[in-house]
């Protein structure tokens, strides 16, 4: 696609142009963990265990990707603005930083996991009886963070200039190798966890190779250039502010998961931490889709953000805000409805079944005002505005949902429900202090545009 179809396309056939592989490629970038959970989760005699074991490394693969997040959601959206003030040197300049930062990240990441991985397990929930296939898990895929980093951090600058399809075959090219490695590697070779790792990896890499070849060839608006890369502050500074919000929903969004881990370990034991992990999973399912829908909407909003185009940038968040609203919908009513039949895809066992499907109806019993959420804070990001999308991030997840955790059950004779009633109220509150602060600054940030691009 043509950069400046971004500034002349009718919104919303551009938006549903870019927002639906942007959605496909987020669903499938979701099958690198369900894949693996449905199969593990199915292995002869351990896959309750083994589910849950892996499970407990969900933290840690949150943190590695948010840094990836970090680096990629924060430079992506500057690259677009400066495309849509027509300086493609600056938003190549950002490219080739972005791509030394992710490397120098990965290194130390790669270093500090290997180094503590078990104790990091044990302490985010892991028990005696399945730390064995959750460090089976993290010591293989450790060795892939580099690919994880290419992928999830670059990947952003291809769907920022308008590629969506292109952002879209990322994903996909991984995610099908996964589903078919998965089973050769975990049943037919007979590796069990390490198959499902080794599986992963292998796909990852793939993928990163692909992202790499497309932003240093033809097709691209925007190259990888020697000559940028290394990391110069002035350049990276605003990138890594503006990532913080995204990064900080991300990284936090482990320690939830380790503070949730730890108190059903406490209070149901691994059947409990078994039915967070599918909840988990279903929250995913909610959250990706609505990523790739700001995904879409975020080139849209950050061009013509830069090209001054006040009555596009409103346009296309009023079509983002209708679209994430009705999925949230659409999505809520069918967890409601069917949760036993959500959760018995990932396991036979009918303890944890039946343990998800009590978990799922009391943990996204308001899911369907997160697409409000997702896009007002997302249209922060696009827009630049760092200070109050990071607020929002710090909200939710810090100074709500991890105090109601730790509160909540203290309160209840039901020790395992008060844990899982802690994301709803969070989420009430959130969603409504975000929608009084959007409303105010939105508006004010579209009155001040000239004076801030």
């Amino acid at each position: 696609m043509e950069k400046n179809k971004l500034g002349t396309e009718n919104i919303k056939g551009l938006l549903f142009s870019l927002a639906l592989p942007a959605i496909i490629g987020q669903m499938v970038s979701l099958l690198y963990n369900i894949v693996d959970r449905i199969y593990i989760g199915h292995i002869k005699d351990i896959g309750g265990l083994a589910l849950t074991g892996v499970g407990v490394t969900a933290p840690i693969l949150l943190i590695i990707s948010a840094f990836a997040v970090l680096v990629g959601m924060g430079g992506a959206p500057r690259a677009s603005i400066a495309m849509g003030k027509k300086d493609n040197d600056a938003a190549e300049k950002i490219i080739g930083n972005c791509l030394t930062t992710l490397i120098g990240i990965s290194i130390l990441l790669s270093i500090f996991f290997l180094i503590f991985n078990e104790k990091l397990l044990m302490l985010f929930g892991a028990s005696e009886n399945t730390i064995e296939y959750a460090l089976e898990y993290m010591n293989i895929y450790t060795f892939g963070i580099i690919f994880v980093q290419m992928t999830l951090g670059m990947n952003p600058f291809i769907s920022a200039q308008g590629f969506a399809k292109t952002s879209m075959i990322t994903v996909s090219i991984g995610a099908v190798i996964n589903i078919v490695l998965d089973p050769i590697f975990i049943f037919g070779f007979d590796m069990g966890v390490r198959g499902a790792a080794f599986a992963t990896i292998i796909s990852q890499g793939v993928s990163a190779i692909w992202v790499l070849y497309f932003l240093t060839g033809k097709k691209t608006n925007l190259k990888i250039k020697k000559k940028n890369l290394g990391f110069n502050s002035k350049v990276m500074g605003p990138v890594l502010l503006l990532g913080l919000s995204p990064f900080v929903m991300q990284f936090t969004e482990s320690f939830i998961i380790i503070l949730f881990n730890a108190k059903l370990q406490r209070y149901g034991g691994d059947v409990a931490v078994g039915a967070m992990t599918i909840t988990t999973t279903a929250m995913q399912f909610l959250f990706l889709p609505l990523s790739g829908l700001t995904q879409g909407s975020q080139p849209i909003i950050s061009y013509n953000y830069g090209a001054k185009n006040k009555s596009r940038v409103k346009d296309t968040f009023k079509y983002l805000l209708f679209s994430a609203i009705t999925y949230s919908l659409i999505f809520y009513l069918f967890i409601m409805i069917f949760p036993g039949t959500f959760a018995s895809i990932f396991t036979k066992n009918q303890d944890i079944i039946r343990e998800a499907s009590k978990g799922l109806r009391v943990y996204m019993s308001v899911s369907f005002l997160m697409g409000i959420q997702v896009a007002c804070q997302q249209t922060f990001i696009a827009l630049g505005n760092a200070r109050s999308s990071v607020f929002l991030a710090f909200l939710r997840k810090v100074f709500l949902l991890m105090p109601l955790v730790i509160i909540l059950p203290r309160f209840f004779e039901r020790k395992v429900f008060a844990v899982f009633l802690a994301e709803p109220i969070a989420d009430i509150i959130a969603v409504t202090v975000t929608s009084i602060l959007f409303y105010k600054f939105f508006k004010q940030t579209l009155e001040n545009i000239e004076e801030t691009v």
